[in-house]
């Protein structure tokens, strides 16, 4: 599946009391902020370009209006606390109903999580952890997304794994020595990727959209998926990231 590359544009109005910040989706449409009361300080996360660019490492950027993302400094303090919360109770505790509320802010508002927590694990240190994660989320949103023959919430889900794998780095042990299960994972990981190819095989028995050689063709590329997703997986941390992933995110009845 291609990845759907966007640009989410960010901007805000005059200095008359009555213009709200706004920006504008993939699709061109205008959505409107409602403002809160600001709060002090907090100055050093500011902004002096009249444009800020964040790119994100996935093919999507995002770009503010300095006021927009002063702003957003000002208003938001919860995303750059020194104590890392997980990104969907930050959002729905203190952006769903504040000025994030459409499907394209909340998706904004993981990036934005993602972007302040990056400042404070090291953007560079953990280049490789990081791609990784993003790696292993990818897979399993994408596997999913076929399962469900797609849909807007996998495409949302990509700004939002930003968020989900930042919080990891933040989770991920800094030594050796912090890492408290020693054992080997061989047999544990052996099973939850039998699990996904098992979910390969119950799923393709309900599903009539595929047929004869083409149904081969998607059973083929849905296990490609999950080869993939098995050499990501190197030791117990992303197992257990990439199970926290998937159960937080991916649960149909």
């Amino acid at each position: 599946m291609k990845p759907l590359f966007i640009i989410i544009v960010l901007f805000a109005f005059g200095c008359s009391s009555q213009s709200k910040p706004s920006y504008e989706d993939a699709n061109g449409d205008s959505i409107q902020k409602v403002s809160t009361k600001q709060k002090n300080g907090n100055s050093k996360y500011y902004t002096k370009k009249d444009t800020f660019l964040i790119a994100t490492g996935i093919g999507d950027t995002l770009k503010f209006s300095k006021e927009r993302f002063n702003q957003i400094v000002d208003e938001h303090s919860e995303l750059y606390t020194d104590f890392a919360y997980n990104p969907d109770y930050l959002y729905h505790a203190h952006g769903k109903n504040v000025d994030f509320g459409s499907e394209q802010d909340q998706d904004v508002y993981y990036a934005l999580y993602a972007y302040f927590l990056k400042q404070e694990n090291g953007v560079d240190k953990y280049t490789e952890q990081r791609k990784k994660l993003i790696n292993i989320c990818s897979n399993i949103n994408s596997l999913f997304s076929h399962f469900q023959y797609g849909g807007s919430y996998f495409g949302h889900q990509r700004l939002r794994t930003l968020g989900y794998v930042e919080y990891s780095i933040y989770l991920y042990p800094k030594n050796k020595k912090d890492f408290e299960k020693t054992y080997d994972i061989t047999k544990q990981k052996e099973l939850y990727i039998k699990s996904f190819r098992q979910l390969i095989t119950d799923e393709s028995t309900i599903d009539f959209e595929t047929l004869g050689k083409e149904k081969i063709e998607r059973t083929k590329k849905l296990n490609k998926i999950v080869d993939e997703l098995g050499s990501l997986i190197t030791d117990i941390f992303y197992l257990r990231r990439a199970q926290a992933f998937q159960y937080d995110n991916y649960q149909y009845y």
